[in-house]
């Protein structure tokens, strides 16, 4: 039976968060309220690490910028982005690890929490197709609108969103011999306490406790 390998994105396959870099290309690039912005982002970025995050407040004011720009000015941006401040921060070690389950044979699926936008090219850095992140409104003139649709994969909601995911392949947890899932944060401790597999990368204190007290493994990337 084909094992599944589940891996969050921010901190765990990049050394880095993503969702909280971006604001930082933004502001560098002189497209945004430097001042407003690095506030607001440090403030959200500190919620998200307390376990507290208000996710329509955070998407409000993370999404809004999408919507300045259209797709090709935006996957420029991201080829920029993804050469300064993503690059540089993924480990070999991240990239053996997913070729380590590739070789094995394992079905490979991202879930972030971040935006599909940005997660998407990331995620084809290291091969793998299958990416959950929080979906993002089209509006028919093809821009973003700044709006997310469905549940943000944060938290339950990414047990919601893989629900989804299975049934759409006419598969749920049954159809795996084991599920992994790989995650640095205390945000996704809903995911990993129901799979047959959970691993600690770079675990911050919350997960790393409970991770001892379970005897998951504990891998660190930095």
């Amino acid at each position: 039976m084909k094992n599944l390998a589940i891996f969050d994105l921010d901190n765990t396959l990049i050394n880095i968060d993503s969702d909280n870099t971006w604001p930082q290309y933004l502001m560098k690039k002189g497209v945004v309220d430097a001042e407003f912005v690095r506030i607001k982002n440090d403030k959200f970025y500190q919620d998200y690490k307390n376990g507290c995050l208000d996710i329509d407040e955070f998407l409000k004011f993370q999404l809004e910028p999408l919507s300045r720009f259209d797709m090709e000015e935006l996957a420029q941006m991201h080829r920029e982005f993804t050469q300064e401040f993503i690059l540089p921060h993924i480990s070999p070690m991240a990239k053996m690890l997913v070729q380590s389950h590739r070789d094995a044979g394992d079905e490979l699926l991202v879930i972030s929490s971040t935006n599909e936008f940005i997660i998407t090219p990331i995620c084809h850095l290291f091969g793998i197709e299958n990416i959950i992140g929080t979906q993002l409104e089209v509006g028919t003139d093809g821009r973003y609108t700044g709006a997310y649709i469905g549940t943000p994969s944060l938290k339950e909601g990414k047990i919601t969103r893989l629900n989804e995911w299975l049934a759409k392949r006419g598969e749920s947890f049954s159809s795996y011999g084991k599920i992994y899932f790989y995650s640095d944060s205390k945000n996704d401790l809903p995911l990993l306490r129901i799979v047959s597999d959970p691993v600690a990368v770079n675990p911050d204190e919350e997960l790393q406790k409970e991770a001892m007290a379970n005897g998951w493994p504990v891998l660190n990337f930095m």
